[in-house]
């Protein structure tokens, strides 16, 4: 996929509005600018920002069933992908889970800056971020999946729909896991990269189940 083409397939997919199109041409402009700064995203993928990094995020949106319904929580969410980048181009409410200050204050800036109010930045490890229930959870790059589940067990329930983009492990991760995981989740293509998965599901995790399979 070009970059064009990763503008196209955002277009056909989400029709965005004028001002989302300005929102996301911001964003990636912000993220270039900062990764300057602070290591947000590798630099051999920024002449290729918009597959990478833009579409490979909208893309989880895509997945989704639950458009402009529930809260949607980011784990681990870094430079905001792909939170920022579903909160541009849906209204969905959005907590964006982040350790590092400096991602944080960045997150924070971007929010401010596109005039994104559905948009909240939790600054702490997950352990510390109050329970809530989630209608969505994603997490691009937070920690393998046993550890992810046992973490984020608390914030799920029956409905909830987890987006969990896996590269090429995908299929390797999930067999792993307890059955009661497994069962759970099926394995999606990747629009943006054909080596890449997502583990798509839906459902309540219950926590602390390895070893049962």
């Amino acid at each position: 996929m070009s970059e064009e083409a990763a503008r196209a397939w955002i277009g056909a997919a989400f029709a965005p509005t004028a001002a989302q199109w300005a929102r996301l041409d911001s964003f990636a402009a912000m993220l270039i600018a900062e990764n300057a700064r602070q290591n947000l995203i590798a630099a051999s993928t920024i002449p290729t920002l918009w597959v990478r990094h833009i579409a490979d995020s909208a893309q989880l949106l895509s997945f989704d069933t639950r458009h402009g319904d529930g809260l949607w929580i980011d784990l681990g969410s870094g430079p905001g992908l792909p939170g920022l980048v579903v909160a541009i181009l849906s209204a969905r409410p959005m907590l964006l889970v982040e350790s590092r200050k400096k991602r944080c204050d960045f997150l924070r800036s971007v929010a401010a800056e596109l005039d994104l109010k559905h948009v909240e930045v939790a600054e702490a490890p997950l352990e510390r971020v109050e329970t809530r229930p989630a209608a969505t959870i994603s997490a691009r790059a937070f920690a393998p999946l046993d550890r992810l589940f046992d973490l984020s067990a608390r914030f799920s329930t029956e409905s909830t729909h987890w987006l969990l983009p896996k590269g090429r492990n995908a299929v390797k991760e999930l067999a792993l896991l307890p059955q009661p995981w497994q069962r759970m989740f099926h394995v999606e293509q990747s629009r943006t990269d054909a080596d890449s998965q997502i583990l798509v599901g839906t459902g309540k995790i219950a926590a602390k189940q390895r070893g049962k399979r």
